[in-house]
């Protein structure tokens, strides 16, 4: 029978079982935003300097969660009024727009473009703000892996 938990000795942290660090973990290992880090001076280079640029990270975060909300707030929103035009107004819903189309049946068909529209600002709003913040984070990580290679 094969282990659920095939990660050697991080599988310690199960459910009711005591957590237990790895072996090769040790306090000193961890680093903190305040320290400074190996081979940074901070008198002489600049805060943007080394690898702890933790403010690309709050961006990048805040340009995700931006996308995600208009998204996502796009197809919820609209589904959200069309569930409430079903509910409350009933009569609205049972009207007919031209022939035999209900307005009801038009709104839930319209729901598939908005479904559509929902992912193409997902995309848009990556393409926008998302992918040009990590391109920038992507070349500065590059740069310094070339400069720990050159060092």
């Amino acid at each position: 029978m094969s282990d659920p938990f095939p990660y050697g000795e991080y599988q310690a942290h199960r459910p009711g079982a005591p957590y237990r660090p790895p072996s090769d973990f040790s306090s000193s290992d961890v680093m903190y935003a305040w320290q400074p880090q190996q081979g940074y001076d901070a008198g002489t280079a600049s805060p943007q300097a080394g690898p702890g640029r933790h403010s690309d990270l709050r961006v990048l975060r805040s340009a995700y969660r931006t996308q995600r909300r208009v998204a996502t707030f796009t197809a919820l929103g609209y589904f959200t009024l069309f569930l409430l035009l079903s509910a409350f107004a009933p009569s609205l819903m049972a009207g007919t727009v031209s022939g035999g189309l209900s307005t009801g049946l038009l709104l839930g068909l319209l729901q598939v473009p908005v479904t559509c529209l929902s992912v193409g600002l997902y995309e848009h709003t990556a393409r926008r703000r998302v992918d040009p913040i990590v391109d920038r984070m992507r070349k500065r990580a590059e740069l310094d892996a070339q400069r720990g290679a050159a060092a």
